[in-house]
């Protein structure tokens, strides 16, 4: 892991461009900031943008705003804030959506790399291997060796093309050997039903997004995804203890423009983190079954680059394009 982090850390600083050292650099953040969200009202990436606004006007005494731009998996409201001055005051709230669009699709408006630093990692966590209870799955050792067995005929769902649980399901597809069939939906729920009637055998999602069924044991749960377990799933083993090396994190980050200043981004850093570890926003988190990150800002720029080189890979070794 130590050696993953370092080779990581070295890419970054070998390819992605240094901060600006203007002198007279101030961490000084305009009055008003604006956060945009690139996703409608109401799902995980605007509470917790929200959250973590109302948290960072407090600490910060600036004006944080949060503004829906929704569109296009993520591609607008994150070309907007590549767009805008480096100053401290337009910012990008999005979650592993950000890497997992930028490594799928192939015309964006911006570059995922060269137009964006990013700031923080607010919170990561597992996500879940689930099965349809009519299969005969208990752990991910039995379906791994189905899947061997009756190649091209198990079927997993995602919400759509280029989605993480498309990339999970991919990135287990690479590891273990297996050639499972993706099923796209449009949303989750549509695939969890088709689940709950038997049409679908496996899927890695969110635990959020099957909270539910899994709570009235319409479906059931193997393992998380993480490296290490989870702690909100104590009893579920890893993926990676059936599959060595499978590792897979939901995430939410905040980005600025390129270009912004270290002393901004470092501040802003800092106090993310901070209110981040509260309370409030620790459960607010845990809802999600993740948890609030320390990284300073560099190991959070190593970690989403990192994660935006994993997909890339990945995409192209497996052919997934996101329709455009």
């Amino acid at each position: 892991m130590k050696h993953a982090i370092t080779m990581a850390a070295a890419f970054c600083a070998a390819v992605f461009p240094a901060f600006p050292s203007h002198a007279g650099d101030s961490a000084k953040l305009p009055d008003m900031v604006k956060i945009v969200v690139p996703f409608s009202p109401g799902a995980s990436n605007d509470v917790f943008g929200r959250a973590l606004a109302a948290k960072l006007a407090k600490k910060l005494g600036s004006n944080f705003i949060v503004e829906n731009r929704p569109g296009a998996g993520g591609a607008i409201g994150a070309s907007e804030v590549a767009r805008s001055a480096p100053d401290g005051g337009t910012l990008l709230f999005s979650s592993v959506s950000f890497v997992t669009n930028a490594a799928t699709e192939q015309k964006l408006p911006y570059d995922a790399v060269k137009s964006f630093q990013p700031v923080a990692v607010a919170a990561r966590g597992a996500m879940l291997l689930v099965v349809g209870n009519d299969t005969p799955y208990t752990s991910v050792a039995q379906l791994i060796s189905d899947a061997k067995q009756h190649r091209g005929k198990l079927t997993y769902g995602s919400a759509g093309v280029g989605s993480i649980g498309q990339m999970s399901g991919e990135l287990l597809n690479a590891a273990a050997g297996t050639d499972m069939i993706h099923v796209p939906y449009k949303g989750i729920t549509n695939a969890v039903t088709d689940m709950i009637g038997g049409r679908l055998q496996a899927m890695v999602t969110t635990p959020a997004s099957v909270s539910g069924p899994l709570d009235a044991k319409k479906i059931r749960p193997l393992a998380v995804t993480s490296l290490q377990r989870s702690p909100f799933y104590p009893d579920l083993p890893t993926v990676a203890e059936s599959v060595p090396g499978y590792s897979v994190d939901v995430w939410w980050g905040v980005y600025a423009p390129a270009g912004t200043p270290r002393s901004t981004v470092d501040k802003l850093n800092t106090a993310i983190r901070e209110v981040s570890a509260e309370p409030d926003m620790r459960a607010l988190f845990a809802r999600e079954a993740t948890e609030p990150s320390d990284m300073d800002t560099a190991q959070a720029t190593a970690y989403v680059n990192g994660e935006l080189m994993k997909w890339r890979k990945l995409a192209a070794d497996r052919h997934i394009v996101a329709s455009q």
